[in-house]
């Protein structure tokens, strides 16, 4: 056996894994999720309703049309679309989003920890922006930022750091679609200064190289 198949074997098996790596393709037409608590199965996902009692309510949301409140501090509001409330998405690897912004609202720097994300500007004008992950050789990360206008599409990489701007005086609108159906968010001023029990004081405070008071007052902001 040849190094030259050998190679080909194993670049075919790289590209095999890469291609399942998301949510799985669904083995039936359908698998309607059941929002039970008290179920002692746990799965990666949602178990399956019965088929012979799924319904058209199963595969339907109502109320994507109605903006988000946006009277809040960073002036945004999602709306998210995921198996939780629409049980008909469970395996089809498929989620949906509503961002509604306040005049120079922010969609503020998050993750998605299982989906890549498309948006689609639909109203104003939006500047959107991800943060590569960390270079080697020291080098800085990457900031990457483009200006949507109505009918543009931008992507964010599965997993990394990205935000959405409203550079207008007036409200905007945007949709995003997420390839997994529990795309997972991690808004990263909660995870750094809003957890339960809180990060040490310490430990932010070398990260961030400022002072303890300073990582004090921004806790506060989350408490």
């Amino acid at each position: 056996m040849g190094a030259p198949f050998l190679i080909t074997i194993a670049t075919m098996a790289l590209f095999s894994s890469l291609a399942i790596a998301s949510d799985p393709s669904p083995l039936q037409d359908f698998c309607v999720a059941i929002n039970n608590p008290k179920t002692a199965v746990f799965v990666n996902g949602k178990i399956c309703k019965d088929p012979k009692v799924v319904s058209a309510n199963d595969f339907f949301f109502h109320g994507f049309n109605i903006p988000g409140n946006t009277n809040n501090p960073v002036g945004s509001n999602v709306t998210r679309v995921l198996v939780d409330n629409l049980p008909g998405l469970n395996t089809f690897g498929i989620s949906l989003a509503r961002i509604d912004f306040a005049p120079y609202g922010v969609n503020t720097p998050h993750t998605h920890p299982r989906a890549t994300e498309v948006i689609f500007a639909v109203e104003g004008t939006l500047a959107a922006s991800f943060v590569t992950s960390n270079p080697p050789n020291n080098m800085k990360n990457r900031l990457f930022t483009k200006v949507l206008n109505p009918g543009d599409v931008f992507v964010f990489p599965q997993g990394l750091v990205h935000f959405i701007q409203n550079l207008g005086k007036t409200k905007a609108l945007a949709f995003s679609a997420f390839s997994s159906q529990n795309p997972g968010v991690n808004t990263i001023a909660n995870v750094v200064f809003g957890t339960e029990p809180p990060i040490s004081l310490g430990v932010l405070a070398k990260a961030f190289q400022v002072d303890k008071k300073v990582i004090d007052a921004l806790e506060a902001q989350f408490s």
